[in-house]
């Protein structure tokens, strides 16, 4: 995996190789915003999205990252739908790119610009531009918007967690009491804003378990630690057994694998795609989700209410699983793309 060094502990424990390349997201949002003033990750907008995924982390990753693939030799470059050092990586080693998507597809106004601001970083390197051989998309086809066309090379891939072959599934006690698990990601599970919702959370009859980001620790958050379970990187999967509602900033990765499960979710969207998945959501009613003014702690246990009370959420949400169960595996996906365009 061809990704920023500071990735290493996390890639590291699950077995991965890693191909240590470029800055951490907190260094190109501090250099976005030294050159444009733009806030990409709290307000996206078409130019400032550009400028982080297209602009500034290509300059910041690309001359490590194509030293890095030249040692290693790739035959496929699979990535992102918003990473275009990989496309540059591919064009330099000659091979194809399949492209991952996450969530419901970008609006075209996003993806236009990051490509026309992409090509210019192919153009100085004398790089081929190469459209995409293959779009794996992770998201069910009854949670698109309404006049979505399937694009060329497209293939359904079903969302799953990663597992390290051979691990034992992480387990949980069993206290009769909902389940509630909390969730911000990597980047947007600040201690300082999630204690006051966790404070909220911990006085309903639940379990609550909240998971760590990159650097929190448990001591970090101002929280009734008896009432409240925090836990380091542990597989979704394993995190998702047995929860009845799962709060959530809304990544996509968060999102799929809820949805798999058949968990419904309470989305507070911080910022870059989220709102774009808590729409979603809402207008498939797997959930309930929170626009910014509504994200106090209050408004967040009356979400939690909301749904674990509402059995047409669930049972919404159980249908969506059912769908997302019968795509296409990785393995299965992985043979066609292996055989070749």
């Amino acid at each position: 995996m061809l990704t920023a060094a500071g990735m290493a502990p996390v890639i590291g424990a699950q077995g991965l190789g890693h191909l240590p390349a470029g800055p951490l997201p907190d260094v190109l949002f501090a250099e976005v915003a030294r050159r444009t003033g733009a806030d990409p990750a709290g307000a996206p907008t078409p130019g400032s999205v550009a400028e982080f995924f297209a602009g500034t982390r290509i300059d910041l990753t690309a001359d490590e990252a194509l030293a890095a693939a030249e040692d290693f030799g790739p035959d496929l470059v699979v990535a992102e739908l918003c990473d275009f050092v990989g496309p540059l990586v591919a064009a330099a080693a000659g091979v194809p790119v399949a492209t991952l998507a996450f969530g419901p597809p970008l609006p075209p106004v996003f993806t236009d610009t990051m490509e026309a601001m992409a090509r210019t970083w192919h153009e100085a390197r004398a790089l081929p531009w190469e459209p995409r051989k293959w779009l794996l998309d992770t998201w069910p086809s009854s949670m698109r918007a309404d006049g979505w066309q399937q694009p060329e090379g497209w293939l359904a891939l079903r969302p799953e967690a990663f597992r390290e072959p051979g691990a034992v599934p992480a387990t949980s006690p069993v206290s009769g009491r909902p389940r509630v698990l909390v969730t911000f990601g990597t980047w947007f599970g600040e201690p300082a804003k999630l204690s006051p919702l966790l404070r909220s959370l911990s006085a309903l009859d639940a379990d609550v378990v909240v998971t760590l980001g990159l650097a929190a620790k448990p001591e970090d958050f101002d929280v009734d630690h008896e009432r409240i379970t925090f836990v380091g990187f542990t597989p979704m999967e394993d995190l998702l057994d047995g929860v009845d509602v799962v709060v959530t900033h809304g990544g996509a990765g968060t999102t799929s694998a809820a949805l798999l499960k058949g968990v419904p979710l309470v989305v507070l969207p911080q910022g870059a795609d989220q709102f774009f998945q808590a729409e979603r959501v809402a207008a498939a009613r797997v959930g309930v989700a929170l626009d910014p003014a509504s994200q106090t702690p209050e408004g967040v246990v009356a979400a939690v209410r909301t749904v674990l009370g509402d059995g047409s959420i669930r049972e919404n949400v159980t249908t969506v699983a059912k769908e997302i169960s019968a795509m296409p595996d990785a393995p299965e996906v992985a043979a066609t793309l292996e055989a070749g365009p």
